[in-house]
């Protein structure tokens, strides 16, 4: 934040803000002063344009300052959080599922803009509040305005605590709602062919009754937040109203309403402002998890690398447990990878297989052991594990290489697909290489995503490559010419399946 510039352009709008409302009510002061003290002439009305004109500097300093901050401050929350989310344990982001971790992503979009925009309003309206407390102070009546001030911001404050309570429950029944269902859309087939039709939408009427109801409640709640502000220029003016008007008091009765007005004003700006920063803090208890991931070691490992040698991998009392587990997955595994060996790693389903390739390739860390690597690992994940992002084939084998690719790397692309037997397969897509692929593009079968997974491991050129049940779904054929590519291509190569 210090190397970005953000504190000084804090001050900045601090000191531009405090000046331009100075000016304000600098420029109210002569033009009451003209009607009740002096008569109003040529040199007030000039003086009163001079007072207005120099406001329009400092209101545009202001201006710029706070969309500055915003995006300085917005750039950097995102950098964060971005940040955060790569040195999450995968297993953490598996078990919230991709609803919740959607409710992140919009959540950390409610923080930056309802953050930014209420925290400088309720700034705002803090220094017109001060200046208002100063003004009641000079007028008529002033102890009487003063109290009733005070006692508008304290019912304020009591509301704001019962707002900010209901408000964060109909949150998490929404953002419960919004996981639920983008839970149904991404398993949708399976509700299709193994739910009953009568069965589909049990629950959501009473969920979405609940949710109505809370929303009336919040919506009560708010409606009160913004109209008590307004209520105080009605009681202060009534205040007022007691006090005899005569020539001796004329001024502080004017000064007195002025403070009223002001004070009004400085408070329906802070009930705009508390209401963001209310919606803020409620996003952020979503959005933190994220933010202090980004202090945590790097998720992914990085191995300690020995003196080079015949050796690649060297494994000696290695051991994992996963977090809430009290059994290990993996206890006590010694072994050396040498350069160029091909290893076939079988064991039963859950006997820690893809585990060991986890610690391997860096995703995660050993519970106890040492593991040390003399170069760099290109894995394809099991096949739930891996994803075909909607872009373009190219993009999603070349990605982990360079990108964009040079024109060697888009012949040698080719050229390894068609050795996977994926050649028909360009020729069918329309825009070949470059044809959009994912959920919004081209189809790919089973096979064809298995074998684009295998490609883009095998595309790296790493010194290792871990295939972890790679070759599941192909028919005989296609198995055939993937082991072959394979064995060909990689330095020294892992080949995961079950027994």
């Amino acid at each position: 934040m210090r190397d970005s510039g953000l504190p000084r352009l804090a001050s900045l709008f601090a000191l531009a803000y405090a000046l331009d409302y100075a000016l304000f009510v600098l420029s109210w002061w002569l033009l009451g002063r003209g009607v009740l003290v002096t008569p109003i002439d040529s040199r007030l009305l000039h003086a009163w344009a001079l007072v207005l004109a120099s406001m329009l500097p400092f209101r545009m300093l202001s201006t710029w300052s706070a969309g500055a901050i915003a995006v300085s401050a917005g750039e950097l929350l995102k950098k964060r959080l971005l940040q955060g989310a790569m040195r999450l344990d995968p297993d953490e982001l598996r078990a919230d599922g991709a609803g919740r971790n959607l409710a992140r992503v919009f959540e950390s979009e409610a923080v930056e803009t309802l953050a930014l925009s209420g925290g400088l309003l309720s700034f705002a309206a803090s220094i017109e509040l001060l200046v208002a407390f100063g003004i009641v102070t000079l007028g008529a009546r002033a102890a009487l305005e003063g109290a009733v001030l005070t006692g508008v911001l304290v019912l304020f404050g009591l509301l704001a605590r019962r707002y900010f309570e209901e408000r964060q429950r109909w949150t998490d029944q929404r953002l419960e709602m919004s996981h639920d269902l983008v839970e149904k859309m991404v398993g949708h087939r399976t509700r299709l062919a193994q739910v009953r039709p009568e069965q589909w939408h049990l629950r959501e009427e009473e969920d979405f009754a609940t949710y109505g109801e809370m929303s009336r409640r919040v919506d009560r709640l708010y409606s009160w937040i913004q109209a008590l502000p307004r209520l105080f220029l009605p009681l202060g003016v009534l205040g007022l109203a007691a006090e005899q008007p005569n020539l001796a008091n004329l001024e502080r009765l004017a000064v007195g309403l002025g403070g009223a007005i002001l004070a009004a004003r400085a408070m329906a700006k802070l009930a705009d402002g508390f209401s963001d920063l209310v919606d803020a803090a409620i996003a952020w208890k979503r959005v933190a998890p994220l933010f202090h991931a980004a202090a945590r070691e790097p998720a992914l490992a990085e191995p300690l690398r020995p003196a080079k040698g015949r050796v690649l991998v060297e494994a000696r009392g290695l051991s994992f447990i996963y977090p809430r587990r009290s059994r290990a997955v993996l206890e006590a595994v010694a072994f050396d990878l040498a350069r160029g060996e091909r290893v076939l790693l079988t064991a039963p389903s859950g006997g820690g297989k893809s585990t060991l390739v986890s610690l391997v390739n860096g995703l995660r860390k050993p519970s106890a052991g040492t593991l040390t690597l003399d170069g760099r690992v290109a894995t394809a994940p099991q096949f739930h594990e891996n994803h075909v992002f909607t872009e373009s084939f190219v993009f999603n084998l070349v990605m982990g290489r360079a990108w964009p690719p040079s024109g060697a790397d888009l012949r040698e692309a080719e050229t390894l697909c068609r050795d996977l037997g994926l050649g028909e397969l360009l020729e069918k897509m329309p825009g070949g290489m470059n044809q959009m692929v994912g959920d919004t593009g081209w189809q790919l079968s089973h096979g064809e995503k298995s074998r684009l997974f295998l490609a883009r491991a095998l595309f790296q050129n790493s010194e290792l490559v871990l295939l972890d049940e790679s070759f599941a779904a192909l028919d005989p054929e296609n198995l055939q010419k993937a082991l072959l590519t394979a064995r060909e291509r990689a330095s020294s190569l892992v080949v995961v399946a079950h027994v």
